[in-house]
């Protein structure tokens, strides 16, 4: 019996183009693990709402993934999943939806991402709940938390516990607060849990400054970056653009440039999955080498752009990696 059909799969089939890359990726991906090199990984798009926790939980488990950079939406959308599953809508005819049937969606309090329907219930208030119990416990005992690790200790405590309707294996966010991964929000504002804790803050229910910022989360990782970079060379494996890759990436340069830590080392790997065209002036469709002159990658860096759609191609990697 094949002990690794996807793996065998692809490296069989997978043998030109962006097929090629893919494992060409994937293969220097292992290269780096086998080094002792770490990874971080950068989420943007829909990851979670796409169910890639079924893969990159255990690529967290297994510990191929050593910090993770992603989107306020990211972040909260795993949980909206593992809490409320059965009450997603999905579309496949999206594209033929009227303006009337997407006001209709409205109206049940369905948020849709492509095909797929986030319930409002059912999901962001039923987080919104709990989450307002840890920023009012947190603002009694004058203290200040990452917006990642008040979703930590609501998984910790087993607050959702009795509401799960996924296996907890195949969330992403389980299996790394078990793992404590270093988590990187940039942007957390613009998500749907910001939107709420904005709206408490007008009420004046909390002060905004319970929720460390941006900058903090940059701090964060600069100090992460040096520690861990003193004994291992750092990968960047990036899924879609925007916030959740440019923002960690600039670490590098900013040591650099900004500190003065000239010995400081680029990002030992890097390959970003992207349906995003190279155009002027785009940042998710920038080509590596352009990386080069703002000192976030040199000449020898392994670099790969797969450009496919990820929820295609993240899962065929992680498989690879695993060794599934």
């Amino acid at each position: 019996m094949n002990q690794h059909p996807v793996s065998d799969f692809v490296q069989h089939h997978f043998r030109h183009f962006n097929a090629a890359t893919l494992v060409d990726a994937a293969k220097e991906y292992q290269k780096q693990l086998v080094a002792g090199n770490k990874m971080m990984v950068t989420l943007a798009g829909a990851m979670s709402t796409a169910e890639l926790g079924l893969s990159l939980a255990e690529m967290i488990r297994q510990d191929k993934i050593h910090i993770i950079t992603c989107t306020g939406a990211n972040l909260e959308e795993d949980l909206f999943n593992l809490v409320a599953h059965s009450h997603y809508k999905r579309i496949p005819g999206y594209r033929d939806l009227s303006p009337q049937d997407e006001q209709e969606l409205l109206e049940q309090h369905f948020n849709r991402v492509t095909d797929t329907c986030i319930p409002e219930e059912e999901a962001m208030r039923k987080l919104e709940k709990v989450l307002v119990e840890e920023w009012s416990g947190a603002a009694q005992d004058d203290r200040r938390y990452f917006p990642h690790e008040y979703l930590y200790s609501i998984i910790r405590q087993g607050k959702l516990e009795d509401e799960y309707e996924i296996d907890p294996k195949d969330s992403w966010l389980v299996a790394a607060a078990e793992k404590n991964l270093p988590i990187i929000v940039p942007g957390w504002e613009d998500s749907t849990t910001a939107n709420f804790f904005a709206a408490h803050c007008i009420r004046q229910e909390f002060s905004p400054s319970i929720v460390k910022s941006g900058i903090e989360y940059m701090i964060f990782l600069a100090d992460w970056y040096q520690k861990t970079a003193a004994d291992s060379g750092i990968g960047f494996f990036q899924i879609g653009g925007g916030i959740a890759g440019d923002f960690p990436i600039c670490v590098v340069p900013m040591l650099y440039q900004d500190l003065g830590q000239t010995e400081i080392p680029c990002w030992s790997y890097f390959c970003q999955i992207s349906d995003s065209t190279t155009s002027f002036g785009s940042y998710s469709g920038a080509v590596p080498n352009e990386k080069i002159t703002w000192g976030k990658l040199e000449i020898d860096t392994p670099k790969f752009v797969i450009e496919s759609d990820a929820t295609i191609v993240a899962p065929l990697i992680f498989a690879y990696v695993l060794g599934w």
